[in-house]
């Protein structure tokens, strides 16, 4: 555990879902739809690229937590560096259930690519 990491001592500052695969799956702190959790490894990694086996565990229990769900439409997500928008420094997974005209619009837009306004 990492001094100060929110992810570490998340008690008290986001509710347990669950656990899976040996990860424990959080509410995050602001839900962008309706069963977004995070899944987080209960050891500290900085990010997806500090190790690249636990990143693939993560992964791993993240999808397998959407199945358990019963999300057939989601995102899963992780930044790993401050300009790729990591904002937490502990690896963790986003999983964003996806519903038809949902209105959420993920950040990645090209400017000047063709169909881009």
């Amino acid at each position: 555990m990492a001094p100060g990491c929110v992810l570490c001592h998340y008690e008290g500052l986001h509710a347990v879902l669950g656990r899976v695969d040996g990860m424990v799956v959080l509410e995050p702190t602001n839900p962008v739809t309706a069963g977004h959790a995070l899944v987080v490894p209960e050891r500290h990694v900085e990010s997806a690229l500090t190790d690249e086996v636990l990143t693939g565990e993560v992964f791993r229990a993240a999808a397998r937590w959407a199945a358990e769900c019963g999300y057939t439409d989601v995102n899963l997500i992780t930044n790993a560096g401050r300009s790729a928008t990591q904002e937490v420094f502990h690896l963790h997974v986003h999983v964003v259930p996806r519903r038809e005209g949902d209105g959420l619009a993920l950040p990645w837009h090209i400017p000047g690519r063709a169909g881009d306004d």
